[in-house]
């Protein structure tokens, strides 16, 4: 004969409490943080709205920024941003790759953990400091070596030869390029990384038993 416990009515509403404010938690949780990005919006669109008002589109369009006459343009800042982020991807993710790529299937066990703490550790550097770097040592490295050479031999080139063109102050789009893709290196590694390790060791395992190479584990299997 089966026998079935009887359950406490007092421990049972227990239960569906907890469970109640657990759920409003995650809830709460949850919302605050939609509503810290909707307030963060709100407040730049409430900031930003009298000089779009008075500018409206010209003010994204125009490359002029006089604050004697009052003629502001945002389009220098926007086109730097754009092709600084461009270049800093196009140097970050290839060097993002390797390491992601080494770590995963190359690396020995005694090396795998330290390099992956150290590239966790750069992630956890705040931006100043890289900043601070770069003005003081990466600037003054490309002034005087890399930059005079872009400058002879690419800067006659069309279309792109402005990006090039002009004295060699050190600083620029190509110096923040550098900075940036050394920033996001970490952070594009740690997801490479991730993503590769997720590949189950069985399919990799396979292609070894068909004969195939690293590289064509890596390139086929792998990514």
């Amino acid at each position: 004969m089966n026998t079935v416990a009887a359950i406490d009515p007092r421990h049972a509403a227990g239960q569906r409490l907890r469970e109640r404010v657990f759920r409003s938690a995650t809830l709460v949780a949850a919302i605050a943080v939609l509503a810290l990005l909707g307030g963060v919006a709100i407040s730049l669109l409430a900031g930003a709205w009298p000089a779009l008002a008075h500018f409206r589109l010209d003010f994204l369009t125009r490359e002029i920024w006089n604050p004697v006459t009052e003629q502001f343009g945002a389009l220098a800042p926007v086109y730097g941003t754009l092709v600084t982020s461009v270049l800093a991807l196009l140097l970050a993710i290839p060097v993002s790759f390797g390491v992601a790529i080494f770590l995963t299937e190359m690396a020995p066990l005694w090396l795998k953990r330290p390099v992956g703490v150290a590239i966790e550790l750069l992630a956890a550097v705040p931006s100043i400091i890289y900043g601070i770097w770069g003005l003081f040592v990466l600037a003054p490295v490309l002034q005087r070596h890399v930059q005079p050479w872009l400058i002879a031999w690419l800067g006659p080139l069309p279309l792109i030869g402005k990006l090039f063109q002009g004295p060699p102050y050190g600083i620029g789009i190509l110096t923040a390029s550098f900075v940036l893709a050394i920033m996001v290196i970490p952070f594009i590694s740690a997801v490479m990384r991730d993503v590769f390790e997720t590949v189950p060791d069985v399919l990799k395992e396979s292609g070894y038993g068909l004969g195939a190479t690293t590289w064509e584990v890596i390139w086929q299997v792998v990514v």
